[in-house]
């Protein structure tokens, strides 16, 4: 087995570090060498084992503590060990990936049939600074149980860091696809139709329509079905964030461009979105000031981040959505025409609901499936005169108004399948005073159906309790004189309702029980 010089001296032989500075001869280079080998024994006697090899991986010497883990590698002695490359002979280790990086590896577990243990690997180099070998030291053995409690937290800190980042990726996966884009009507099918055309682009898109007619639902669509899926949809919109910081939301903050206790950098929208697609909704709030950046943004697809002075090239899909009336913007300055042109690419009209009320039915049907599942009740359905009810709505507020009507109706009753009398808070084009369909007979004449206009010298309290008293008797026409159902009407409970009742002795007759 090659000698090794360090080696060679007896632990005892090794002068305190005063006795050595003291017999120094002023040399700093005999300095360093001392040093040095003062250093190698400490490590050869403190370590349960060490080898050393050189530039071509061969090991050039062991400790005599690295030699009780030979015959578990298959050795019977260093002579067969010595001068064999190490990864020729020690399963998994590393030592070739430290000599050819030149980095060291501080702590390490290493896992082969010898056991499992705990090392270091440091790079050994010449004067001038050139790799020349490396070292490797056993550290401990058996760590699973010497270290259990350092190596449970390890594994429950990965574990969660591999749980965030998975849920991380589920949040940024686009939760749509064409197919959730509901309807057959020939207005949503012409939607779709076009969406496929440019999912198959990698243009800007630009979403035009009211707002609540499903323009994010399109957009992720848009980006499922296109080359670009596989990485994360990101979305911002710009209406939600305030203009003092809209700027670093959409091209990030350089690191130390802002004074205070956090000086760290930050990756803005367009930067998190690279070679993905970035959905910014409400495109028509964006700020005069900021409108000619994301221009430029989309022209050379670079970003400059706030208080730096260096461009980042970026490759980001936009698609973009407004509720509002960008020609008319155009007009009266609020909006650039060259931003408008670079966003027009690939213009998408996505239609109100009162253009597509063929689509309601099928709209409500999974609505309330989803509503059910998020509320834990059972599934409710339709009726035919609950569908007429709904599609005799003008809906402005368009499917987000369709799914509050639904909930509400879903949630303030126990009914399996929802009347048209479930919807009686919501408007429609029927005619003043007229009954609605499912509601029964006209009032009887003892309690007025509708009661007149109160004049305004009336005092309030006489004025709410005619509106009550009027609002009671149809509820209680409306459910054929059953309280209970009258107080599901009402969104009251049956206390409630039979409190109220009490004070008008002409609902009296109407009750049934």
């Amino acid at each position: 087995m090659p000698a090794c010089p360090a080696h060679d001296r007896s632990a005892a032989a090794v002068a305190p570090v005063q006795r050595v500075l003291a017999g120094f001869p002023g040399d700093a280079q005999g300095l360093l060498k001392l040093a040095a080998d003062s250093m190698f024994d400490a490590f050869a006697q403190a370590a349960m084992g060490m080898l050393v090899v050189d530039r071509e991986h061969r090991i050039v010497w062991v400790s005599e503590g690295y030699k009780n883990f030979l015959p578990a590698l298959g050795f019977d002695d260093a002579a067969q060990f010595v001068g064999r490359r190490v990864e020729e002979v020690v399963p998994n280790t590393l030592m070739a990936q430290v000599i050819e990086t030149g980095r060291p590896i501080l702590v390490d577990l290493l896992t082969n049939q010898a056991g499992t243990f705990l090392v270091s690997r440091l790079p050994l180099r010449d004067p001038s600074g050139h790799v020349i070998g490396a070292l490797g030291l056993v550290l401990l053995d058996h760590p699973e149980s010497t270290m259990q409690p350092l190596i449970t937290q390890f594994s429950r800190l990965q574990a969660q860091l591999d749980q965030a980042r998975q849920q991380l990726a589920a949040q940024r996966r686009p939760k749509y696809s064409i197919a959730s884009f509901i309807g057959s009507s020939s207005a949503a099918l012409e939607v779709k139709r076009q969406a496929r055309r440019v999912a198959a682009a990698d243009a800007t898109v630009l979403l035009l329509g009211e707002t609540g007619t499903g323009k994010e639902v399109l957009a992720q669509a848009i980006h499922a079905a296109s080359a670009r899926s596989a990485r994360p949809f990101i979305a911002l919109n710009v209406a939600a964030v305030p203009e003092n910081l809209l700027e670093a939301e959409c091209f990030g903050v350089a690191p130390g461009a802002y004074t205070g206790a956090d000086r760290r950098g930050r990756e803005g929208k367009f930067k998190l979105a690279d070679g993905s697609t970035l959905f910014l909704d409400e495109i028509g709030d964006l700020p005069l000031s900021l409108q000619s950046k994301l221009l430029r943004v989309l022209q050379e697809q670079e970003v400059e981040p706030i208080g730096s002075n260096r461009l980042e090239r970026i490759n980001v899909r936009v698609i973009a959505a407004t509720s509002r009336d960008l020609p008319a913007m155009l007009a009266d300055g609020r909006f650039r025409a060259d931003l408008y042109y670079r966003l027009n690419v690939l213009p998408i009209h996505v239609p109100p609901l009162r253009e597509r009320l063929d689509d309601i039915e099928a709209l409500a049907e999974t609505l309330l499936e989803d509503i059910a599942r998020r509320s834990g009740l059972a599934t409710r359905a339709l009726a035919p005169d609950g569908l007429e009810r709904l599609m005799s709505h003008d809906w402005p507020g368009n499917i987000r108004e369709l799914r509050n009507t639904l909930e509400q109706a879903a949630l303030m009753t126990d009914d399996l399948l929802l009347h048209a009398f479930h919807f009686e808070r919501l408007p429609s084009k029927l005619a003043a005073g007229a009954v609605p369909p499912g509601l029964g007979p006209p009032l009887p004449t003892a309690v007025p159906a509708s009661p007149p206009m109160p004049a305004a010298e009336r005092p309030l309290h006489e004025q709410v309790a005619e509106l009550e008293q009027g609002a009671m008797a149809r509820a209680l026409q409306a459910s054929h004189g059953n309280r209970a159902a009258a107080a599901r009407l009402l969104g009251l409970s049956r206390a409630a309702f039979y409190d109220r009742l009490e004070r008008y002795p002409a609902l009296q007759a109407m009750n049934k029980g």
